[in-house]
Formats: structure tokens, C-alpha cells, sequence
């Protein structure tokens, strides 16, 4: 059956309105890349960061959205490819079959389905001429930055930044680069690099202006931050002030600006400016055990008490909630004061009420105490204290047993852990020291204590990671029940053997039990990544006491052993759970387990 002129028009006009009124589903753009003898790691970093070929993730399906991708994918493409030492690269990039660098933006195509990226990276470049140019004294320009070493862009920045830094270190603030000659021989593929260093003038400290953000006040940012007014400059000098000020915990952001113009006398002011934390910040702690029940902790800090950027801590404790011991706890504060004596020490004010219950004694303390505390850097510090102490105990050597000191506890800490959450190298020491000097019929004598932890990554980008601690302890002077049981040593527990009860391990007295005058903690873990989040853990520990001040070979000892699992949160540190059983000793039996927050070290 024939149609007519009139029927066949009308289903035209038909089937063009059905075309305008129904949606048509946009088509993903095929892209391909193709770099022929490239690394496969370059090929990697040239398709993850193409605006074409991301096109589709990113939304981009008009035709002026693809072109303007393409077009800028000529500049981003080869700027890797320099990054990489490839100097005389050929980039193509085809849309519909039509070179992009060539479709006229006012006359673009209805659609463009298909983009053909590629990629001729041509040879690799290596250094002919390398050259910066004054160099201070003393200045380590990049070893790759020689003749014959692979030329790329990053080397040439690693080596004027060098040259920079060493006018800078050597006290010239304005240092910068000047002219740069920079020449592709691609016949040879030899890049010459020839940069010029205008070092400026050699300039000193001159005055921190404080430009307000803050409620500490100006004399007190003074005394801590300890500008080096009139001594050279010298940017670790600079860097050190705001570490300083960040350090007293009263700033959440401190920045220290230098003035563009040195002054006629050759010094250079500084703008500093702030932004104080909240002044009050509430923390809570929970650790969970099966014998030693639920220990909750908090602490409240006030920030900047009296405009000076002192900081109050109260903290307080509550222990053995449901565990095989009475409740007992601590309740504690602190007063930081960092303007009161130089820039990298403070003083502080502290005292304390705690009352201990455990199995082989009860003991109550009181202590209060002003010391002083000495920054050497962001890793190591060192404080101590002179304070009056006073414990009433009933133990294996008696009850209502009352000791009176004077004690000057100095302790030092240093931290090179690469994090103090959940370590993967380095190593953490810490070692304390108290002379107590007792008084009203109480003895005298000295308390040593050293805590050494080290991590090592074995070769794995700290997917799999040995982690060892070492504890030490000795209380020389007095016999065991000349001394607070408070001050001698017991094994067991998280924090020392984890698979025994609680300070279970002591010297036998009778029929009780009291503290070693010594004692020797050894753990080992095996830390391995399952997942970025989870990781899992073998362990060991060993602790062992002693009647002298030092471990003999008929000490008393026992171990532990068991499996954790770790769950990364972040910021806060891992969630802990570990489930450990006795190996050796007859301390305890059956399994343990232990949650917490962090690392057990």
C-alpha cells in the first residue's frame, strides 16, 4: 500500500515533535590515552589527572565542556611529562577525529562522542649545564642536580629552593630567585639550567608586633614567645616563636608574618597574629578489664586563667567499677604558668588526693607540690619538683602505717615516635628520678623509674611493625617496710605482664604480699595492617620483682601472652582489644581481656 504526499509529511512533522518533547539520554564519552613506551606509572598519573579522561566523573558532556577540558589537558599533560624528564613530548588529543587545538569554539559540533588522547613522550633528559648561582657557605644543593643526573622539573625547584634556604639560613630574610636560563638541547636530550640568586641583604631581628585575635596579654605573648630582637635573622628563629606560644595550648592558630620591607637599620619587624582556642575543654577516658572492671577518667582544662596563658587542669579518676577490688581514685590539678620565667620554661603549681585499693594494699595520698619545667624541643622536655607527700597504708607489714616526705621527684622525656598514637618507627624514653627525704620517724631514700619503648617498620610501609618496651624500676635507701607500698613495685596487668591480675605479682610477706624494691617489664607486640582501619596483634610480656633494689636470679617473675585487634579512629587512636592468658608464674589463670583507646605502648 502506497502512502500520500499529504500522510507521509504528516508522520515527518510527527516524529519531529516526539524527538523535541522526549529527553534524549546523553551518551558517556569513549575516551582512550595512549603513551607508547611510557611507564606504566606515568600513564597512571597522566589518565588520574586528564580533565578528559576524569570528563565523565566530573559531569562534563557538552561539547564546550569536553573542548575546554581538552584544551586544557594540552598544557596539564605536558607539565607531567616535564615533571617526569621528558623535555621534547608530542601531545595530541582528538575529539570525534579532530584535533582540538584546532575546532573553532564558535562552530562546535552538536556532540562529541569519542577523545583520543596521545602521547609521544620522546627521550629522557638528563642535566648538561647545572648551575645556581651565589651560593651561600655552607649550602647542600640537590645531589641530583648535576651534569648526567635525569633532568626534571622537580630537581630544578628542589635546587633553587636550596639556594634560597642557604641565603636565608646565613641571615639574608629576602633572598629570592632572580633570572633562570633554561635551555632543551633535544638533539643531545641535555637540559642546561643555569639560575640566579639575588641573596639581598644580610638582616636582623627587629620587632614582633602584636596585632590582636587574642585575650592573653601583649606583655605575657612577649615573655614566652622570646623574639630575638637584634640577633640575625634566621628562619629556625622565627619558627621557633610560634612553636613556643602554640606550645602553652591557649592558640589554635598563631601566625608570624615578616614585613616585606626591612627597616633602614637593617632589622626586620614581624606581624604576629592569633586565634585563642576555646577556653574550656571537658575529656572523658574509659579502659575496660575482666578482673580489673571499668576505669573511667576525665579532665577539664581552662585556658588562659587571668589573661597570662596559664592552664588549669583539673583531672579526676574513678577505678575498679565493678572489678574484683573496691572503688577507688585520684583527683588532681595543675596550674601551667609559661610567662614566668624564660621563653622555653615554665612553672607550675600541683596537688593531688588519691586513694588506692588493690589486693595487697590500701593506701591513701595526698601530695602538693611547685616545680619548674624546661623545653629543650618539640621531642624532649625535662621537669621537676619539690613538694611535701604524705601516704597512710595498711599492707602485708602492717596497718594505719603513716609516711611523711619531702620529695623531689625530676623526670625527663623524649619522644622521637614518628606518632605518639600508634608508632610505626622510632623510640620513646622516659626516666624519672625522686629523692625523698622523709621526716617524724619516716626514712630517706631514692626512687629511680626508666620507661623505654622502640618501634621498627619492616620494610613495609608500616603495614607490619615490632614494637618492644623495656620498664626498670628501684627504690634505693630504706627496706621494703621502711618505704609508702605506694613507691615500691608490683608486675601485672595492662600495663605491665597483660594476662595476669592486676598487680598480682610481689614478695611474698607471711601471708600477704608486698611491693619488689626492683622490677624489670619486658613486652614485645607484632603489629600487622589488615585493612587502612584494622590491624592485628600478637604479644608477650614479662615482669619480674625483686626484695633488693636490684633483680636477682632468684627474683620472682611471671607472663603472658594473647592476641589484640586495633581499630583506627582517626585523631583519637586505635580502639584496643586484647585477649591474653598466663605462660608462665602462678600468679593467675584463665584468659583476660582488656579494651582501651591507643596502643598498650
Amino acid at each position: 500500500m502506497s502512502t500520500s504526499g499529504p500522510a507521509r509529511a504528516a508522520k515527518a512533522w510527527a516524529a519531529a515533535l516526539l524527538t523535541a518533547l522526549v529527553p534524549q539520554s546523553a551518551l558517556a564519552l569513549e575516551t582512550v590515552l595512549s603513551a607508547p613506551g611510557a611507564p606504566p606509572d606515568l600513564v597512571k598519573r597522566m589518565t588520574e589527572t586528564s580533565s578528559v579522561m576524569t570528563a565523565d566523573a566530573r559531569g562534563l558532556d557538552t561539547p564546550i565542556e569536553i573542548l575546554s577540558a581538552a584544551s586544557s589537558d594540552y598544557r596539564t599533560l605536558v607539565q607531567i611529562l616535564y615533571d617526569e624528564g621528558y623535555f621534547s613530548p608530542v601531545v595530541s588529543i582528538r575529539l570525534d577525529g579532530r584535533e582540538a587545538a584546532e575546532i573553532d569554539t564558535l562552530n562546535l559540533p552538536n556532540q562529541i562522542n569519542r577523545a583520543t588522547i596521545t602521547v609521544q613522550t620522546g627521550p629522557t633528559f638528563t642535566f648538561g649545564t647545572a648551575i645556581v648561582a651565589p651560593v651561600a657557605a655552607g649550602t647542600e644543593l640537590p645531589e641530583e642536580f648535576a651534569t648526567g643526573k635525569p633532568a626534571t622539573t622537580g630537581v630544578l625547584q628542589d635546587a633553587a629552593r636550596a639556594g634560597v634556604q642557604g641565603w636565608k639560613e646565613a641571615g639574608h630574610a629576602k633572598a629570592e630567585v632572580g633570572s633562570q636560563r633554561i635551555t632543551a638541547r633535544h638533539a643531545q636530550a641535555r637540559l642546561d639550567a643555569e639560575i640566579d640568586l639575588h641573596p639581598g641583604p644580610r638582616l636582623t631581628f627587629g620587632t614582633m608586633h602584636i596585632q590582636g585575635g587574642t585575650d592573653v596579654r601583649p606583655e605575657s605573648i612577649q615573655k614566652i614567645a622570646g623574639f630575638p630582637t637584634d640577633e640575625v635573622y634566621s628562619p629556625d628563629k622565627a619558627k621557633q616563636v610560634g612553636t613556643r606560644l602554640r606550645r602553652t595550648g591557649t592558640f589554635n592558630v598563631v601566625t608570624l608574618v615578616e614585613h616585606e620591607t626591612p627597616n633602614p637599620d637593617g632589622s626586620l619587624d614581624f606581624d604576629a597574629t592569633f586565634e585563642d582556642l576555646p577556653k574550656r575543654r571537658l575529656t572523658f577516658g574509659a579502659t575496660l578489664s575482666s578482673l580489673e572492671g571499668l576505669d573511667i577518667s576525665t579532665t577539664w582544662t581552662h585556658r588562659n586563667v587571668a589573661r597570662r596563658a596559664q592552664r588549669f587542669r583539673f583531672e579526676a579518676t574513678i577505678r575498679n567499677i565493678g572489678g574484683t577490688e573496691d572503688i577507688d581514685g585520684r583527683f588532681g590539678i595543675r596550674m601551667d604558668q609559661p610567662d614566668r620565667l624564660g621563653p622555653d620554661d615554665s612553672t607550675f603549681y600541683t596537688a593531688f588526693l588519691e586513694r588506692r585499693n588493690t589486693t595487697h594494699y590500701n593506701v591513701s595520698i595526698a601530695t602538693v607540690g611547685y616545680g619548674a619545667r624546661r623545653v629543650f624541643s618539640d621531642r624532649l622536655y625535662a621537669e621537676a619538683y619539690g613538694g611535701l607527700y604524705f601516704s597512710n597504708s595498711d599492707d602485708a607489714y602492717g596497718s594505719e602505717r603513716k609516711f611523711n616526705y619531702l620529695i623531689v621527684p625530676f623526670r625527663s622525656e623524649w619522644d622521637q615516635r614518628d606518632s605518639k598514637i600508634s608508632a610505626t618507627c622510632g623510640y620513646y624514653l622516659d626516666a624519672q628520678i625522686m629523692p625523698f627525704l622523709g621526716f617524724s620517724g619516716t626514712d630517706h631514700g631514692l626512687r629511680l623509674f626508666f620507661d623505654g619503648r622502640g618501634y621498627w617498620d619492616l620494610g613495609t610501609g608500616g603495614r607490619l611493625v615490632l614494637a618492644g618496651r623495656v620498664q626498670l624500676g628501684s627504690v634505693i635507701g630504706p627496706p621494703a617496710d621502711g618505704v609508702t607500698p605506694d613507691f615500691l613495685f608490683f608486675s601485672g596487668g595492662a600495663g605491665t605482664v597483660r594476662g595476669q591480675p592486676f598487680e598480682s605479682l610481689g614478695i611474698p610477706v607471711g601471708t600477704g604480699v608486698a611491693g619488689g624494691r626492683s622490677f624489670l617489664g619486658l613486652s614485645g607486640e607484632v603489629r600487622g595492617r589488615v585493612t587502612d582501619k584494622l590491624s592485628l596483634v600478637g604479644f608477650y610480656d614479662f615482669g619480674t620483682v625483686d626484695t633488693s633494689a636490684f633483680i636477682g636470679s632468684d627474683a620472682e617473675f611471671h607472663a603472658g601472652a594473647g592476641l589484640g585487634a586495633r581499630y583506627d579512629l582517626g585523631g583519637f587512636g586505635p580502639i584496643r582489644v586484647d585477649l591474653a592468658f598466663p605462660v608462665q608464674g602462678d600468679t593467675g589463670e584463665g584468659f583476660q581481656f582488656y579494651i582501651g583507646i591507643g596502643q598498650a605502648f
